[in-house]
């Protein structure tokens, strides 16, 4: 299974959501791709946030620090299974963004909240 965790400029909240889901597959036994993006490319070629970073170090969540901002494409909504929304703006910009046969893969997270 291939997952995306989607925000709005891919340096907080979706890359440090990317590590908790790839630290809790891990611990699960799941040897799932995960992924972020954003909805918004402003940050696009930049790192994570420092603060991200810090929590990330502070909570072992695998380290993502390397981690480069990117703007969600249309074919990320082929090459993943489910598109995790980090907020509800956000999953509302995905559902205009997706085709209506993937919409279905796209959805608000609820862990993150």
């Amino acid at each position: 299974m291939n997952i995306l965790m989607v925000c709005l400029g891919n340096i907080c909240r979706s890359p440090l959501a990317e590590g908790i889901m790839i630290e809790k597959l891990r611990k699960a036994g799941k040897n799932y791709f995960v992924d972020s993006a954003g909805t918004g490319g402003w940050h696009s070629g930049e790192s994570p946030d420092q603060r991200s970073i810090t929590i990330a170090a502070k909570y072992d969540i695998v380290d993502r620090s390397s981690k480069i901002a990117r703007k969600i494409h249309l074919d990320d909504f082929k090459r993943f299974d489910l598109v995790l929304a980090m907020d509800s703006s956000v999953y509302t910009d995905l559902i205009k963004l997706a085709s209506p046969e993937s919409q279905n893969k796209a959805s608000p997270s609820k862990i993150f909240r």
